[in-house]
């Protein structure tokens, strides 16, 4: 599985470069031909040519069968584009788990106009909702639009875990240096300046030292 900073670099790169995987949700034959699947058949060529005019490159277009997961894996896409033509909640649901570890933007063209649907996807990670409209001018600047509301959400996600981290270091902190205000009654900047010295001495990070202090603390029982 590709990096996350290898991720990162493929999706800010030129739409020449995106790798783009087309999701079509709707299973047709040949033998179908009345009205609805003949509509279904134009929307989706017109947005593979959409794609093609605007110099993407489809690696695949896949249907969103029960091995739709699996050929998402193996082909490793900068981008996932799902043609629905009504609710893909199924494919939806399957599509956020599968790039839950591997974060990647999911674009949904579909003709379902429901706001509540909308407002599902959405929620669900769904970067850009696209209703009917598949002119070929659009699709780029709907994919570009797409690609910064991802970007924008995987910043902000990153600056939100960067905040956890440092908000459990210092707990962690702060508990070892209240274990050892208690053992050994030493003020508060005694026993800082006590595990700053020990963790310099044993070339550790201060959460890391704080960390082994606790554990120690546990096995001790207390």
């Amino acid at each position: 599985m590709r990096s996350k900073a290898n991720n990162d670099d493929a999706i800010t790169s030129a739409g020449l470069s995106l790798r783009i995987v087309v999701v079509n949700t709707v299973i047709q034959s040949e033998d179908e031909l009345h009205e609805d699947s003949q509509a279904q058949l134009a929307r989706s060529r017109a947005l593979r040519i959409g794609l093609l005019q605007a110099g993407y490159n489809i690696i695949a277009v896949i249907p969103g069968d029960i091995y739709m997961s699996e050929r998402i894996t193996q082909l490793q896409p900068d981008m996932i584009i799902i043609d629905a033509e009504s609710d893909s909640r199924d494919v939806l649901e399957h599509m956020v788990m599968l790039t839950r570890d591997a974060p990647r933007p999911i674009v949904l063209f579909t003709e379902d106009g429901s706001q509540t649907n909308m407002a599902a996807a959405m929620e669900a990670g769904v970067s850009a909702y696209v209703v009917a409209g598949l002119q070929s001018e659009r699709i780029k600047p709907v994919l570009d639009v797409a690609m910064a509301r991802f970007n924008a959400d995987q910043k902000l996600r990153s600056e939100l875990s960067d905040t956890k981290a440092k908000l459990q270091e210092r707990k962690t902190i702060e508990r070892a240096k209240g274990l050892l205000m208690e053992r050994h009654h030493l003020s508060e900047n005694e026993a800082y300046q006590k595990m700053r010295k020990q963790a310099m001495e044993k070339n550790l990070k201060l959460v890391d030292l704080a960390q082994r202090m606790l554990d120690v603390a546990d096995l001790l029982g207390g």
